[in-house]
């Protein structure tokens, strides 16, 4: 069998996940971190800072100081929650949404290009084998969140 850890680590490298800068669009150069913050925060509905932590697995300092930065480069807005003033949600600025939108377009025009290379039946067993394998993850004990720092 194969090594299945060095396996990861080729993934890892080839997606990138390693640089410091995971995209640069639109002025901006994003880390890794921040697209996550990007993707969470245009995905859900104006999501409270404690939301958005805990879909990424971080706690909350950590994250609040990666807030603050997509703040000052005025990527995202904090605002009190109407019905809880004790409560922020996060929403994308224009620029905010601009940079998450072309951020997704690259990796799916990246994932399209990867998976070019493969037949439908290569494709759908690939997509499958990721679905099986991040409802396996979910379930484990052992459970390695990585921190966002």
């Amino acid at each position: 069998m194969e090594n299945t850890r060095e396996l990861f680590q080729i993934m890892t490298r080839r997606f990138g996940f390693l640089n410091k800068n995971c995209c640069s669009t639109g002025g901006f150069d994003i880390s890794l971190v921040q697209s996550h913050i990007l993707y969470e925060i245009d995905k859900q509905h104006e999501p409270s800072i404690q939301q958005v932590a805990e879909a990424l697995g971080t706690d909350i300092t950590t994250f609040s100081r990666q807030i603050q930065n997509l703040i000052k480069m005025n990527l995202v807005k904090k605002s009190p929650h109407p019905d809880d003033r004790r409560v922020y949600v996060l929403s994308l600025t224009v620029e905010g949404k601009f940079v998450a939108t072309t951020i997704d377009q690259q990796m799916n025009d990246y994932l399209n290009e990867v998976f070019s290379h493969l037949n439908e039946q290569e494709k759908e067993a690939v997509i499958r084998s990721i679905t099986l394998l991040n409802e396996a993850m979910l379930k484990s004990s052992l459970c390695c969140s990585t921190p966002i720092g």
